[in-house]
């Protein structure tokens, strides 16, 4: 019943608008593709989605993190995945479409953004995938020791990330949960002088010894406000498939890692739950 409704609705072209617990939640339909539609809180874009075809990432952040999955296991092997940040599930979609049977747990806190993802964008009812409303950091306490193969961090509030979600100690939980050969990936956003990044990468060097960062390269250079992806891992990452994956994209990215991942920190401080504080607030001009 949910699902004929929402096809009428795309195929009407109409916007759903809703107030949730993070502001205005706005999913716009997609006007190239049939059943597609981006969601946006308080103007902010926050995911793209493309029911018909969950595979296809739209947001250049969104891809990066999709080559992260890609490279996370063996082609099509189910994973276990767990996703800090839900939004429109996108991640969660792109994983149960690439890898089937994979279970995968979402913890997204506004409760009302999941009750209206899931009404007006409903998941795949075969797809293993659990939603937790909760906050993200409570909710990562809930997995179990070396439980997950994945565990990507994508949370925003006003477009910011939240303090508590900042810190080694939160890392340092992350690692618990991740099996010996597990992968960490978060979704930063920062812009000059990179200051929240550096100490992004410092505070993951001292939970993981394997680290990479995927970004553009302006934004890398402190010229303007963007996405960068951390990966992390506690085994080596697959540095050069990521880097041609990324280079390839219609948005190239660049791969740092190893001693100029490094030295990009410029001796920043680890961040502690004592000293966090969320990340920047983005310009109004990179919403426009």
């Amino acid at each position: 019943m949910g699902r004929s409704r929402n096809t009428r609705r795309t195929q009407s072209a109409e916007a759903v608008v809703e107030t949730v617990e993070g502001g205005l939640a706005e999913l716009i339909p997609d006007r190239d593709r049939a059943r597609a539609w981006t969601l946006l809180i308080d103007g902010a874009p926050q995911s793209h989605v493309d029911l018909d075809d969950p595979g296809y990432l739209a947001f250049e952040y969104q891809r990066r993190l999709g080559h992260i999955i890609d490279l996370a296991a063996a082609p099509g092997r189910p994973v276990h995945a767990v996703h800090l940040g839900g939004g429109a599930f996108t991640l969660a979609r792109y994983t149960a479409a690439t890898r089937p049977r994979s279970t995968q747990q979402i913890v997204e806190r506004d409760a009302a953004l999941v009750q209206l993802v899931r009404r007006a964008l409903p998941l795949d009812p075969n797809a293993r995938i659990r939603v937790r409303s909760m906050d993200a950091r409570a909710g990562l306490a809930k997995v179990p020791d070396g439980w997950a193969d994945l565990v990507i961090v994508d949370v925003f509030s006003g477009a910011r990330t939240p303090a508590h979600l900042t810190s080694v100690e939160f890392l340092t939980d992350i690692r618990r949960v991740l099996k010996d050969g597990g992968v960490y990936a978060a979704n930063l956003a920062d812009g000059p002088p990179l200051a929240h990044l550096r100490g992004q990468v410092s505070t993951a060097s001292v939970v993981f010894p394997e680290l990479a960062l995927v970004a553009d390269p302006v934004v890398l250079r402190g010229k303007r406000f963007g996405n960068a992806v951390l990966v992390a891992s506690a085994h080596p990452l697959p540095v050069a498939e990521l880097t041609r994956r990324s280079a390839s994209d219609p948005h190239p990215a660049r791969v740092e890692h190893g001693r100029t991942l490094i030295d990009f920190t410029g001796g920043a401080a680890a961040v502690t739950d004592a000293a966090a504080v969320a990340s920047p607030a983005p310009p109004p001009s990179v919403f426009r």
